[in-house]
């Protein structure tokens, strides 16, 4: 066991086992070190399982936008409505959403926009690198990426974002089609669809076979996964880290990584990692199509994101931020129906499957939070909102390169989780 922080860890625990923190193990292998990874479940279990499954780092932008502010209080309120806040007098979510509104302006846009782009033209690397080393689950290509929309003036708002994307300094590459040449490049958009995008570039995966990949690639070289272990206590005692789980049993540990989720607080606190990370939860279930797309199709107005995976059709949308472990709101689930199932031929979206809500771990700044702590043996990766897949890869080999150098990317300097 390693005494000294500075000299690289040969033993690193992980508390995660979404994508981020496996990929963070992964790619901690890939430099020698020997890598335990904690997981209250499983692998897959929380937000990595039912989300979208886009590798889009095209669009992958800070949450946190001026368009969240054009839906207003009241709009907010309602359930049908894509971004819900129930009324609330918690203090923790108050303050989370004070912070979030405070960075819902154009200004905080652009500077955080700036702060993803050198993220997101390594995504693709990070992803292929782990194909090479064994990952057996593909990426897919998505060149036939459709956002579509009713109306050509609808159309401008995502126009007019791709300016701003493409001026803070990212390429993106797209078409701009009619809606009868919408429907003739994706035949299950309805006679609703006047007008759309199609996005190049992109990719997508089958999230829960892929995070099930990952695990398995992890473990066959070595790594361990302790499902059903809730670790609740982690100290660093001055030349290790002490892991403590709920049932009673206790380890030590070089290094540790917290990739928790949305209960990354509940660990990082004491680190000094101030920055809240709130619960912002989306929804998906499956659905027959009559034609299946073979890739996805994004509803920006409607804020619904739909995926081909296997034999199924997943719908995924919605965003609400309530606490985690609050029981699935089915009117949510109904909302995405009701909006979906005009824009859709040869689809019944009232015979679902799989429905699903899962938190995804958002920080009112709308950056993640990657790297070092006040403790020189203890990490945190966790706070990427709706791009836990998109940027898990790409953020678990910058952090493992941090712990083994102790030498910060310059990628991550915007996502130090003690801003």
């Amino acid at each position: 066991m390693s005494n000294n922080a500075t000299v690289p860890p040969r033993h690193v625990s992980v508390v995660g086992a979404g994508m981020v923190g496996l990929a963070t193990g992964w790619f901690l292998q890939e430099r020698g070190v020997d890598v335990t990874v904690y997981d209250r479940v499983g692998p897959a279990a929380g937000s990595s399982w039912g989300n979208a499954g886009w590798l889009t780092p095209g669009i992958t932008t800070p949450l946190p936008e001026p368009a969240v502010l054009k839906y207003g209080i009241k709009a907010m309120l309602s359930p049908d409505s894509p971004l819900y806040v129930p009324f609330t007098t918690n203090r923790r979510l108050l303050q989370f959403l004070a912070g979030f509104a405070k960075h819902s302006t154009a200004k905080q846009w652009h500077r955080a926009m700036k702060s993803y782009i050198p993220l997101n033209r390594r995504v693709f690397e990070a992803f292929d690198e782990l194909t090479a080393g064994g990952v057996a689950e593909p990426t897919r290509s998505a060149e036939q990426f459709i956002a579509a929309y009713r109306t050509e003036a609808r159309r401008q708002t995502l126009l007019t974002e791709i300016a701003d994307i493409k001026k803070a300094g990212q390429e993106i590459e797209y078409d701009v089609l009619s809606g009868e040449e919408a429907r003739a490049a994706e035949p299950s958009l309805s006679g609703e669809i006047g007008a759309a995008l199609r996005l190049r570039q992109q990719r997508f995966i089958h999230p829960g076979d892929y995070v099930a990949a990952l695990a398995a690639s992890f473990t066959e070289r070595g790594g361990k996964i302790e499902s059903a272990s809730n670790v609740d206590k982690v100290t660093d005692t001055g030349s290790e880290v002490r892991i403590e789980t709920a049932t009673g049993g206790a380890t030590s540990t070089d290094a540790v990584v917290l990739a928790t989720g949305t209960w990354l607080n509940k660990l990082a606190n004491q680190f000094g990692v101030k920055k809240i990370v709130q619960a912002g939860r989306g929804y998906s279930f499956s659905i027959e199509m009559a034609h299946m797309p073979p890739a996805p199709i994004y509803f920006p107005a409607e804020r619904v994101a739909c995926t081909p995976l296997g034999d199924r059709f997943r719908v995924s949308g919605m965003m609400e931020f309530r606490p985690a472990d609050a029981p699935m709101d089915h009117r949510r689930i109904k909302a995405i129906a009701a909006v979906t199932q005009p824009l859709l031929t040869g689809a019944d979206l009232s015979q679902r499957q799989d429905e699903w809500v899962g938190s995804r771990p958002c920080t009112a700044d709308g950056l993640p939070l990657v790297g070092a702590t006040n403790s020189p043996r203890v990490f945190v990766a966790g706070g990427h909102g709706m791009w836990g897949m998109t940027l898990g890869a790409i953020s678990g080999k910058l952090l493992a390169q941090r712990i083994m150098t102790n030498q910060p990317p310059a990628e991550l300097a915007p996502f130090n989780p003690l801003r």
